[in-house]
C-alpha cells in the first residue's frame, strides 16, 4: 500500500478519542517523512511507546469496533498491480501472507478480504478485564521481529524460506527480505533500493492506488465482518 497503514489507524483512533489531534499532527509529519525517504527504527519505537501509552486500559472490544473504518480507509491505498502480483503466486500454488507491524486485529481481517491465506501481525497483551495492558503479547512484527515472527508461522506450517517470496518498500524490511530466497523491493525507499541494486534484486515500481477498491468497500467490509464472525464462531466451537 502507499503509506503507512498506522497512519490511518491514528486518524480512526482521532475520530473516537483514542489518539490527540496535538498526537495526530505529529504522527503526520512522521509519516510524511516516511513517504518521502523512508523510516528509521529510532523513530518507529517512539511513536510505538507513544501507541502503546495509548491503548494501555482501552477495552479491546472499541479497537475491534474501529477495524471496519480502518480497513475502509486501507482498501484505497492499496496497489491493485501488487494484487495481480499475490493473484499469480496463488496461481502457480503458493500460499500468501500479509506479514505486518500493525495489529493483527487488522491484519488477519484485511488478509481475508483481500483473499490471502492468511495475516501476521503484532498482538497486544489484553488483560482479564478485556482491556489492553500496553505490552505485547509475542514479538513486534517489525525489524528482526517479523523475522521471528515469519520463521515460527514458516515452522508450523512447513514453509520453506529458502523458496519463498517477500516484497517490501522499506528498509526496516531488510531482516525479512533476508530472510528469504526471493526477495522483491516495490517502491522502495532511497536506502532499500541502493541496496536492491547492489544484491540484483527484483524490483517494482508503480503509482496507481487502488481506487477501484474503494468504491466495493461496503461488499469488501461486509465481507471481513462475516470472516471475523466465522472465526469467532470457530473458536466458540
Amino acid at each position: 500500500m502507499a503509506g503507512s497503514s498506522g497512519m490511518s489507524f491514528a486518524r480512526v483512533a482521532a475520530k473516537h478519542g483514542i489518539v490527540s489531534r496535538r498526537q495526530l499532527a505529529s504522527w503526520g509529519i512522521e509519516h510524511l517523512r516516511y513517504r518521502l525517504r523512508g523510516t528509521t527504527d529510532e523513530r518507529t519505537t517512539e511513536v510505538l511507546k507513544q501507541a502503546r501509552e495509548l491503548i494501555s486500559g482501552v477495552p479491546a472490544r472499541d479497537l475491534a469496533r474501529m477495524n471496519p473504518e480502518v480497513m475502509a480507509a486501507i482498501l484505497p491505498r492499496i496497489y491493485p498491480r501488487m494484487l495481480d502480483e499475490v493473484h499469480a503466486h496463488q496461481d502457480a500454488g503458493r500460499a500468501t501472507f500479509i506479514v505486518s507491524a500493525a495489529g493483527n486485529g487488522v491484519v488477519e481481517p484485511l488478509a481475508g478480504v483481500l483473499g490471502f491465506d492468511g495475516g501476521i501481525g503484532t498482538r497486544y497483551e489484553i488483560d482479564g478485564e478485556g482491556a489492553f495492558t500496553g505490552r505485547f503479547d509475542g514479538p513486534f512484527v517489525y525489524g528482526p521481529g517479523k523475522v521471528e515472527a515469519m520463521r515460527a508461522f514458516a515452522a508450523e506450517h512447513d514453509i520453506d524460506l529458502a523458496a519463498s517470496y517477500a516484497y517490501s518498500d522499506s528498509l526496516s524490511d531488510l531482516p525479512m527480505l533476508e530472510a528469504v530466497g526471493n526477495p522483491v523491493v516495490v517502491n522502495p525507499d532511497p536506502a532499500l533500493a541502493e541496496i536492491a541494486k547492489r544484491e540484483g534484486w527484483q524490483a517494482m515500481r508503480f503509482e496507481r492506488l487502488g481506487r477501484r477498491l474503494a468504491i466495493g468497500a461496503a461488499a469488501l467490509l461486509a465481507a471481513a465482518v462475516g470472516w471475523g464472525g466465522s472465526r469467532y464462531a470457530a473458536r466458540r466451537a
